[in-house]
């Protein structure tokens, strides 16, 4: 009997608990308290890891690589058509922006005081007047879009379209109306001297990449709205 006592103390399976002791208990808590600001802190470090791996921008980025966001079209910019009610009529035919108006006059007389005669040739052009001229005009010289473009801009890119826009010419060499030839005019030579003081600008020199020199393009930068108009403009090299 004794012998089978023995027996059956070793044949008894120890009792499985069926509950956690006081101790495990507190501290699967404290973890699940706790664990959701763990899973926050580990999703920020691997946040940084990300970050720290992703390529960086180029210490060499300037401008000349925002100009694929400028929206040019063979080399001309946009540009919005002014609404009809800022126009004003200063000549038969020549129509400029209100603003402008005033600065435009008052150059054209203190060049007659110095002798020279300026004439405009021609101010504010709609969108519909410049698909005429680039689509049907041009195409009589049998030129392809980006050849006529280095002489007139597409619908919609036309600095005339703003209204402060205007084309000079000389009243005693009216054979240099459009041409290059009119640099070597009194009238030009005045203006390359006189026309900053009234806030008018040469809008395409020698050394534009873009478009041909046109030493009787001026645009008016003498307000807010055409410094904004002009803003990207005035940050070519």
């Amino acid at each position: 009997m004794q012998q089978n006592k023995e027996i059956d103390q070793f044949d008894i399976p120890l009792a499985k608990r069926t509950h956690l002791n006081n101790s495990n208990s507190i501290s699967i808590k404290k973890l699940l308290i706790f664990s959701p600001f763990l899973f926050l802190f580990f999703s920020f470090v691997a946040l940084q890891l990300i970050r720290n791996t992703e390529p960086r921008p180029s210490s060499n980025f300037n401008f000349q690589n925002e100009k694929n966001l400028d929206h040019r079209i063979l080399g001309h910019l946009p540009y919005n058509e002014i609404p009809k009610e800022k126009l004003v009529l200063i000549e038969p035919n020549i129509e400029v922006h209100i603003d402008m108006r005033d600065s435009l006059l008052m150059m054209r007389n203190e060049a007659k005081r110095d002798g020279i005669y300026l004439v405009f040739l021609s101010g504010y052009r709609s969108i519909n007047l410049q698909n005429d001229i680039f689509y049907s005009l041009k195409s009589i010289r049998n030129q392809e879009a980006a050849e006529r473009a280095r002489v007139s801009a597409p619908p919609g890119y036309s600095e005339h379209s703003t209204g402060f826009a205007i084309d000079l010419g000389d009243a005693t060499q009216r054979e240099t109306d459009f041409e290059t030839e009119f640099e070597n005019t009194d009238a030009f030579r005045w203006l390359k001297k006189n026309a900053a003081k009234f806030h008018f600008k040469l809008s395409f020199d020698k050394n534009n990449k873009y478009i041909d020199y046109e030493p009787w393009h001026w645009r008016y930068e003498g307000s807010i709205d055409a410094l904004k108009i002009f803003e990207t403009s005035n940050r070519e090299p």
